[in-house]
């Protein structure tokens, strides 16, 4: 219980009060984003002086110090859907469905609900701020028959009012599709202000475009359903629709310059104040933490580099230990010592044996959740291919290595839990969920019983159709023999401890006791026909079809800490060429090696796959992290570099190490500088 509260208490120091002072200092600058909102809704470049006073004047009324207020609201409740909603692994629908599922997400609805109205809160503050025909929702009129003062709408105030909802659920929307809430760290570390600096002009870039943007979508949606908005306020709020004015829900009504400059100032007014929050998030979650390597006392050996990169709860502190770990590795003698040290009493290497571990962990589960993805694509149709086959012996070597026993090829099996998302594996490994990654909604591979597989992929998987010369008992042996054997099929027969099933026994027609009944065939009739009319439907298939980089992207959407673990183990491994004393790295160093080797033979293999080594299109400016579609891309790169750095290092010293003929054959190839 002690060592629990001593766990939550660091966590909450670490990432809780990182986020409070990001909130902080967004708070901080909205006087700075207010003013200069306030000196370009009265610019008067003919009357300078008069524009300066009555900014001047502006900025320090009470209904400006209220607006302050108000935003300082928004603000908080901004900064803390920051900290609910962001996170560390991106969630990649794999089909448009599932995509339509995650906006709909009661959760999602919420979020959407919530900033629709502190969108309107800000168009508000705005309205009231700019002063004039925008001040207030009722305005005094006169009627043309009688002659007297009654109220009347303001449309000029309800236009911005739902300019501001409706840009609230934009906001809302896009933080889904382009995964607004994804927080990645740099890869070059910069101190905050820097790096504030730096981000700083695209932010107000994205603010803008994204305002013009709301602002030409939200006056075409005005022009054509305007008037269902207006006349539900006028009747319910006893309201009267001033007939002198135009309105504007017709076109020249809405050409007015003046209406469309103050829409636009105001929506960059809104994105900004929004955008900035987020992007000081960013900044201060994703500083680097320096973790002691070793503690004297034990009550603080929670907060040790070993105990956090074995952090399962909180994502983020595992990805700052593995941030921390690749940057003393490269930068810190004094700690990489004292990761090479031996404890006291014992003589026992805990610091590094810890670190090698769980690095290792790590790469041998993306191995192992690329063997299961190249798994997956094979039974889906495909036959086994021999390098598939030589790439299950490489992670059974390779696990054999790291385990001190002897070399027995075995397929992986697939029960081994994988840290992957569930949307790569959901059909074929069943949704096992990692503390790495979030589950999804989507799946991954298509079905045999999809009404999108082709018949020649339901031959393969042995449904054949009654109309089919291949259904029933095929006299020759031949083409029995020539029958694809479905690697999933081996793989679970050799899994149960059963020899798998023989062509003959397969192709067999079924027994008079085993024929289904009338109405279970006619079910199964009338499944093949809703499936077959769904599949001519062109909506279907556009909703159900698989993004092309998504399964990809997908499986590779943390490889942000598989790259520190390889840039870690790699320099430190490099460094105890000189610095390792007691040669406490030696001893890991064939399992080091057999672990990259497989994993580098598991990454080639993956690029050959369709869509796998395809670049992604550059998108427009927007607040959406895309780094993730290019994760795989950065691995493959980093686990080179890696390997570089071992073999550039120790050299022809690599031929004593005791690996595998295969393994030792790609490493020939590294220091050869073939690769």
């Amino acid at each position: 219980m002690f060592s629990l509260k001593q766990n939550c208490w660091f966590i909450k120091k670490v990432v809780i009060w990182r986020a409070v002072s990001s909130i902080a200092w967004s708070v901080l600058l909205l006087p700075v984003t207010t003013a200069v909102f306030v000196l370009l809704s009265r610019f008067n470049l003919f009357h300078p002086i008069q524009w300066i006073s009555e900014c001047t004047s502006l900025l320090t009324a009470p209904s400006t110090i209220f607006s302050l207020v108000v935003l300082c609201g928004v603000v908080l409740m901004t900064g803390f859907f920051n900290l609910e909603f962001y996170t560390l692994v991106p969630s990649i629908p794999c089909s448009r469905v599932a995509l339509l599922g995650t906006v709909l997400h009661p959760r999602q609805c919420v979020h959407s609900l919530v900033y629709c109205t502190m969108g309107m809160l800000v168009m508000w503050c705005a309205s009231v701020t700019i002063g004039g025909r925008y001040s207030t929702l009722g305005t005094p009129c006169r009627q043309s028959e009688s002659g007297e003062f009654m109220t009347c709408l303001n449309e000029y105030h309800l236009f911005l009012l739902l300019a501001g909802a409706f840009m609230g659920y934009s906001h809302s929307f896009l933080g889904v599709v382009q995964n607004m809430y994804y927080v990645s760290f740099q890869p070059i570390q910069q101190y905050k202000y820097p790096r504030f600096k730096g981000c700083l002009p695209a932010v107000v870039k994205c603010s803008v475009i994204q305002s013009l943007y709301s602002a030409r979508n939200f006056a075409a949606l005005y022009f054509f359903f305007g008037y269902v908005p207006k006349t539900w306020i006028s009747s319910t709020l006893n309201l009267q629709i001033d007939s002198s004015l135009q309105p504007l829900d017709s076109l020249t009504g809405l050409i007015d310059f003046s209406l469309l400059y103050h829409l636009a100032i105001s929506g960059t007014f809104l994105y900004l104040t929004w955008y900035l929050t987020v992007l000081l998030f960013r900044i201060y979650v994703t500083e680097a933490y320096s973790f002691p390597v070793q503690s004297t006392f034990t009550e603080d050996a929670e907060q040790c580099l070993p105990k956090v990169l074995a952090e399962k709860n909180t994502l983020v502190m595992k990805f700052l230990a593995l941030q921390d770990l690749a940057l003393l590795s490269q930068h810190s003698l004094s700690r990489r010592l004292e990761v090479f040290s031996l404890s006291q009493p014992g003589g026992h290497p805990h610091n590094w044996n810890a670190i090698s571990k769980e690095c290792l962990s790590l790469l041998s589960e993306l191995t192992h959740r690329l063997v299961a993805h190249q798994d997956a694509v094979a039974s889906n149709g495909r036959v086994k291919s021999q390098s598939a086959s030589s790439d299950t012996r490489s992670v059974s070597s390779s696990s054999s290595v790291m385990s001190g026993t002897e070399d027995i090829p075995e397929t992986p099996r697939l029960s081994v839990p994988l840290r992957t998302p569930g949307s790569v594996f959901k059909s074929s490994v069943g949704g096992v969920h990692s503390s790495l990654t979030a589950p999804f909604t989507a799946p991954f591979t298509s079905d045999a019983d999809s009404p999108f597989s082709s018949p020649a992929i339901r031959r393969l998987v042995g449904q054949q159709e009654p109309q089919s010369p291949w259904f029933g008992t095929v006299q020759s042996p031949h083409v029995m023999r020539r029958g694809p054997k479905l690697w999933s099929a081996s793989t679970e027969s050799q899994t149960n401890g059963s020899p798998p099933a023989s062509p003959a026994t397969v192709s067999s027609p079924p027994a008079a006791n085993q024929k289904p009944s009338f109405l279970a065939q006619w079910l199964q009739n009338r499944r093949e026909q809703v499936k077959s009319f769904l599949a001519k439907r062109v909506l279907i298939v556009y909703l159900f079809n698989k993004l092309p980089e998504a399964s990809s992207q997908a499986l590779f959407a943390d490889s942000q800490a598989h790259i520190w673990a390889l840039q870690g183990l790699s320099h430190l491994v490099a460094a105890s060429f000189s610095e390792d004393q007691f040669g406490v790295v030696q001893t890991t160093l064939p399992s080091i090696l057999s672990c990259l080797v497989v994993l580098l033979e598991a990454v080639d293999r993956h690029f050959k796959l369709p869509h796998a080594s395809s670049k992604p299109a550059r998108t427009i400016c927007s607040m959406g992290d895309s780094t993730y579609k290019t994760l795989r891309f950065a691995l493959r790169a980093a686990l080179k570099t890696a390997i570089y750095k071992i073999t550039t290092t120790f050299g022809e010293h690599l031929n004593a190490v005791n690996i595998s003929s295969e393994h030792r054959k790609r490493i020939q190839q590294f220091l050869e500088f073939k690769e």
